[in-house]
């Protein structure tokens, strides 16, 4: 007789188990239902302040460093675009990209502002903004962080926060952002 009870319990303890399995399963799955429902395939509205073409007219202390270089921002909705021009009295590379010293360099790519901070991650391009596999200069990713210093209506000053420049942006053309899909 024990054993028909034990059994019983055994049957009992069982169903049980199996329930709780189940409810935890049906609530994983619902869960993870809204959890991973997806995004609108379209292009995110990225910062109203940043929105523009913005350009470094000048560098500070320009004529006493061995190289510098200046930037060009081009902002539309959370997709940027960078112009850098360097300005070399070394030559860090072959003779034929040395370029008597300035060169050009492009970067596509996206930012996001958390707080007083701007975070980029690009990747280097050709001057059509198509990827750029070889030749001078960098390839493969840009990813840079940098303080927003100031912000207003006209002017943008960013630190880096990997050398701790400073860049002073001033805006040359406001950009309205139109949304694409991606």
């Amino acid at each position: 007789m024990s054993s028909i009870i034990k059994f019983a319990n055994l049957k009992a303890f069982n169903a049980g188990f199996r329930l709780k399995h189940l409810l935890l399963l049906l609530l994983t799955t619902s869960v993870l239902q809204f959890a991973c429902s997806s995004r609108p395939n379209i292009q995110g509205k990225g910062e109203e302040f940043m929105q523009g073409i913005w350009n470094e007219d000048s560098v500070a202390f320009s004529n006493k460093l061995s190289n510098y270089t200046q930037h060009h921002f081009r902002i539309t909705c959370d997709s940027v675009y960078i112009d850098f021009v360097t300005h070399s009295k070394t030559n860090f590379y072959e003779d034929s990209c040395y370029n008597h010293g300035i060169w050009k360099e492009y970067a596509k790519g996206v930012y996001a502002v958390r707080g007083d901070t701007l975070f980029v991650g690009a990747t280097f391009t050709n001057a059509n903004y198509k990827q750029k596999i070889s030749g001078c200069y960098r390839i493969g990713r840009y990813e840079k962080n940098f303080l927003i210093r100031k912000k207003s209506a006209d002017t943008l000053v960013l630190q880096s926060l990997s050398d701790q420049r400073e860049i002073k942006l001033s805006l040359k053309e406001k950009v309205t952002c139109v949304q694409k899909e991606l």
